[in-house]
């Protein structure tokens, strides 16, 4: 008879561990996912940052190309080309 109450002490002893580690990786799981969540925003944060200065660094070119200079006469008018046929792509828009 001691055989059956050894084997089902065995048995509770390996479920009370299953059970903790079941709750101890369920935590972790929950922690991993906060700092999933927040690794993201900040990479969401970090790509707006960079759009704005890729905008920034593009209307600084451009405001340097109109500026002119002898040598950059052609790379101002395409410049300035490229920006009017925008501005009519935008009007067109708004009138649609």
């Amino acid at each position: 008879m001691s055989i059956p109450i050894e084997a089902i002490h065995t048995l509770e002893v390996k479920l009370k561990n299953l059970l903790s580690n079941y709750e101890f990786l369920k935590s972790e799981n929950e922690i991993l996912l906060q700092n999933a969540s927040i690794s993201q925003q900040k990479l969401l944060e970090q790509q707006k940052i960079i759009e704005a200065q890729q905008n920034e660094y593009h209307l600084l070119k451009i405001a340097k190309t109109i500026e002119g200079s002898k040598e950059n006469t052609r790379d101002t008018k395409l410049k300035i080309n490229t920006l009017i046929r925008e501005i009519d792509k935008c009007i067109i828009q708004l009138n649609e």
